[in-house]
């Protein structure tokens, strides 16, 4: 009966073991640009139900601006999305309900992002 209840036990560590570590293989996001104090910057809302909206789940879903500008987005949904650049620029990770992710744009040229989450979402960054 004691082996039994040893390996009863060992069963349950090896369990919850398993289940509570989970690690991503992914690498974590690169951390974005400081952004320039009291430059210029934009705001871009990702709304309620962003997921259904397509080309109008970033709010708007096409801004400009100034090179040195920095564009903020910020989650106003209920789930997590993300803002990931089409090409080699940034990518947010996941950014919870309520959080911000902020990008300082260095460079003139267009910028197509999505959300990597729901890749209906998309939108484009112009700086001039």
């Amino acid at each position: 009966m004691l082996s039994f209840r040893v390996v009863m036990v060992a069963s349950l560590i090896a369990l919850a073991a398993a289940c509570g570590g989970y690690s991503s293989s992914e690498p974590s996001p690169v951390p974005p640009a400081t952004p320039t104090p009291g430059g210029p910057s934009s705001a871009v809302t990702i709304p309620s139900n962003a997921e259904t909206l397509g080309n109008r789940a970033y709010a708007p879903d096409s801004l400009s601006v100034d090179v040195g500008a920095t564009v903020t987005w910020t989650n106003n949904d209920f789930v997590d999305h993300t803002t990931t650049s089409d090409g080699t620029g940034w990518n947010s990770g996941a950014v919870a309900p309520g959080g911000r992710f902020s990008v300082t744009f260095q460079n003139p040229g267009a910028f197509p992002y999505h959300c990597t989450i729901h890749p209906g979402m998309v939108g484009t960054v112009v700086v001039r």
